[in-house]
Order: structure tokens, then sequence, then C-alpha cells
């Protein structure tokens, strides 16, 4: 089980070293919220942007508007509306060419330049003179058609360019209005005077027909202020997903520094405080031991016994701390060399006999036999072997038994495992227990308490190796130790053996 650490963020970070992002991202996230804030008379904003829409929209059909024009007076003309059509037309284009060119103006201009009202009133007016054109349509004549015949004709080419213009300029409410109630007026008016029935049905369909695509138009508008509501909805997120990442990235690279530099220190100074330490520790013994001469005082005598153990405990801990910082800073060397698993384990077992025999622990070794030897570094895999034999014994109760093995993995490596009958570790606190410094509640009220780095190391010197550690605890019940070893690692005639497919097989 390999523990990482918590990512911490802090919320006031500022990468300094991409000013220019941050800008961007600033400005994006004030520019959508401003744009999400409703004001008294709708969005600004987004009204900005869809006059720039409508402008655009204006400028895309500026040549399909022309063409429809050109078709129906060529079309009127071989009809027999002769050449007033195309006096009609030319006069239609060029007022056209009006609302063309003021939208060209308005799509060049800077969005935020936009004076919302005075744009609105232009563009209502381009659309208003443009809609001349279309009214001028009911002054032409048709020479060889009979009244109900052009009534139909201009009715339907009105209501085509009604229903054209109703989606073409959704993106401006009230365009339509103002493009063809002046000539819808105009058709009913001189259809009511020829008293022509067909004429006058024609005239109710396009006078009924107006705020039908006034409607259309109004609901294509409210769509158009969805899509862009939720758009700038989408860009908030994305420019707060950004902010948050570039937090994270900064309080990530601040946290790494920050621990390399706390791994620096603590190598620095653990190096520096086992020198004078040593020395205290050798007078001490030399005290405790009486070398120069007999203490005549006991409690002088006592007093150099404690100095000395507590000196062995604080270099135990400074030895620990030593060893994590490197492998934190990434100092940590390991010299590979053959190294027999079954033969580290012995060792280390006798190196605490005298403690498994003063609270008479039983030690079984089940070693499967002819282990090749590991490509490893020995000191470190005796200091694994040591930590996790020295945690045993310290846990298990007096008369209590520990069960050492050693063999194959069902990949072709090797592990070695350890498991006492101690008061176990509840599941909550396994995690708690591999960071350093960590301790379960039940290390916390034992008298034999531990500095709480000798799990990170074992898990530390375990990754180096390319192998995996495991810890598998219950309470009331015991803890079982598990350190694996790839089968890339395993001496066979001295060479190692092909890369192990599969690292993390359970122990037998």
């Amino acid at each position: 089980m390999i523990v990482t650490s918590s990512d911490i963020t802090d919320k006031n970070i500022v990468d300094r070293r991409k000013a220019h992002r941050n800008r961007d991202v600033a400005r994006t996230i004030r520019s959508t919220r401003e744009k999400l804030s409703f004001k008294a008379g709708g969005n600004i904003n987004f009204e900005r942007t869809l006059l720039k829409m409508h402008a655009r929209s204006v400028i895309a059909s500026a040549h399909a508007f022309p063409a429809m024009i050109g078709l129906i007076a060529i079309a009127g003309f071989w009809a027999g509306f002769g050449y007033p059509v195309l006096i009609w037309a030319a006069l239609s284009m060029f007022l056209y060419g009006f609302l063309i060119v003021y939208a060209r103006r308005i799509d060049a201009r800077d969005e935020r330049k936009i004076n919302v009202r005075s744009v609105t009133r232009a563009f209502l007016t381009a659309h208003f003179v443009a809609g001349l054109g279309w009214a001028g349509m009911e002054m032409v004549e048709c020479g060889t058609c009979t009244a109900g015949d052009a009534a139909v004709i201009r009715g339907v080419l009105l209501l085509l360019a009604i229903a054209a213009t109703a989606v073409v300029a959704s993106a401006l409410n009230g365009a339509l209005i103002a493009a063809f109630t002046m000539p819808v007026a105009a058709y009913a008016f001189l259809t009511a005077r020829t008293l022509d029935t067909t004429g006058l049905s024609m005239a109710a369909m396009l006078v009924a027909s107006l705020p039908f695509f006034a409607y259309i138009s109004r609901h294509l508008h409210t769509s158009t202020v969805m899509m862009l509501a939720f758009r700038s909805e989408k860009d908030a997120l994305i420019a707060e997903l950004e902010t948050a990442k570039s937090m994270s990235d900064e309080a990530r690279r601040r946290a790494e520094e920050a621990n390399m530099a706390k791994s620096r220190f603590l190598a620095s100074m653990s190096h520096e405080l086992r020198t004078p330490l040593n020395a205290i520790l050798g007078f001490s013994e030399v005290m405790a031991n009486e070398i120069l001469g007999p203490i005549r005082n006991d409690s002088y005598r006592e007093y150099a016994r404690d100095i000395h153990e507590s000196g062995r405990h604080l270099l135990d801990l400074i030895n620990e701390i030593l060893d994590l910082s490197r492998i934190e800073a990434g100092r940590y060397q390991i010299n590979e060399e053959p190294v027999g698993l079954s033969e580290v384990l012995d060792d280390c077992c006798h190196m605490l006999e005298i403690k498994t025999r003063s609270k008479e622990i039983a030690i079984t070794r089940k070693f499967e036999a002819d282990l090749p030897s590991v490509l490893a570094d020995e000191r470190s895999i005796r200091q694994v072997a040591l930590n996790l034999l020295s945690n045993a014994v310290k846990f298990t109760p007096s008369g209590g038994e520990i069960v050492i093995k050693a063999g194959w993995t069902s990949g072709g490596g090797q592990y070695i495992s350890i498991r006492d009958n101690g008061p176990g570790i509840a599941e909550e606190e396994i995690p708690i227990v591999l960071s350093a410094f960590g301790q379960g509640s039940i290390a916390i009220k034992s008298a034999e308490q531990g500095t709480g780095l000798g799990l990170p190391i074992v898990q530390a010197i375990m990754q180096m190796h390319g192998g995996r550690f495991e810890l598998r605890s219950k309470l009331r019940e015991g803890t079982e130790v598990i350190a694996t070893f790839p089968a890339s690692r395993v001496l066979k005639d001295g060479k190692p053996t092909s890369p192990d497919t599969d690292l993390h097989d359970a122990a037998a």
C-alpha cells in the first residue's frame, strides 16, 4: 500500500512566471461575469454581441437579397411588368446597400465601443429604408396581368421577403417590423382600392403573417440569447478551471520546493548532529563501563547509563531522518550485489534475540529451500528486514509468536513476510502508519514508542528496487507485512532473469 502526500492548494497563489496567462484568464472571467449580470433594460453586453451577430448576418446575406431582387426583376420583366420593374430593382438594391454598408461598419468596430441604443436605432432605420424598396414594388404595374394575378405575385414575393428577413434579422428585435410595416401597409392600401377579392385575401394573409413571423423571429432571438448565455457560462467555467489549475500547479511547485528544502536541511542537520552525538555516546559508555576507574557514586553510574541509552535512541532517530531525507532528496545510493533473503532474515533474528527472549516471543522461520540470491543493496535490505522485525517484536505481547517467511511469488519474484499476533491496526489508521512520522493509536499508547519513520523508509527502499510493500492488519488478530521483489532482480546462474510482468503478486 503506497500513500502519497495530499495536495495543498493556496487560493492566494499567483504564478508570476506566467503573468500574461493570468491576465488573460482574469480578463475572460471578468468579461463572462459581466455578460451574465443582467441589468435594467436588458443585458448590455449580450446586446452588443447580438448587434455584432446581426451585422455579420446582414453581411452574409449581402449577395442573397440583391440576387433575389435581381431574379424577381428579370422574371417580372419577361412576365410583362416591363422596364419599371428594372428601375424598382435598381432602387431596391441601392436602398439595401445602405444596410449592408452600415453592417460592415459595425462589424469592423470593437464590440466594447458599440453604443447599443444608437446602433440599434441606426439598424432599425436602415431596415426601414431597405423596406421602402419592397413598398415601391407595389407601385409597379403589370401590363399583361389581371389585377388578381398581379396582387398574388406581389403578395407571394413580399411573403418570401418577410420569411427570409425573419431568419436573417432574428438577432435584432424589431428589425422585421421596421422593414415590412410600410410594404404590407402599402400593399393592403393599394389592394383595398381595387376591391379585388383575391387581392384582399392576400392582403389579409400578409397582415396576419407579419406578427406571426415577428413572433418566430423573436423566438429565434430568445434561443440566440440562451446560446450566448450557455457559451458565456462555459467560458467562465473554463476560465475558472484554468485559474484553479494555475493555482494548483503553483501550489505543487512550491510544495515540491519546500519539500526539497526540508530534505536538504534535514540531511545537513542530521549529519551535523551526529558528530557531537558520537562523542557523547563514547564518553558516556566509558563512564558507564568505568573503563578509566570505578565510580563510587551509584547515581552517577546510573546517570551515565541513562545518557548512553538516550544518546543511542537519539542517534537511531537521526539516522532514520537522515535516510528518509536522503531518499526524498534523491541522494540515496544503492549498491547492487547478490543478496540472500534467508541469510539476511536469519542475521536480523540473531540481532533481536535478546529482546525476543526477554519477552518470551517464539519466532517461526518458514524459508523455501534453494532460494537464489536477488540483485539488491544488502545494507538497504537488511534495514528493511530489521525495521519490519523490530516492529513485530515491539508490538507482539509476551508469549506471542512471530512467523517469518521467504519464498517465491507466482510471477517468479521473491518475497519476505513477517506476521505477528499483536494488537493489530485499525483499517482507517493504516494510511497514517505508512506516512512519515505517523503512528497509530496502539503505538501512541505503547511504552515503546518509535519515530514513525521505519515503514516510510521501507516503502521507499522497496520502490527503489522496483518492488512492492504491503501491510495487512486486523484489530486483535495481528499484522502481516510483505515486501515483494520483482522477477527481474532474481539471479539465475549468476544473471538476472527476464523482467517481471506482474509486480503485484500476493505472497503465498
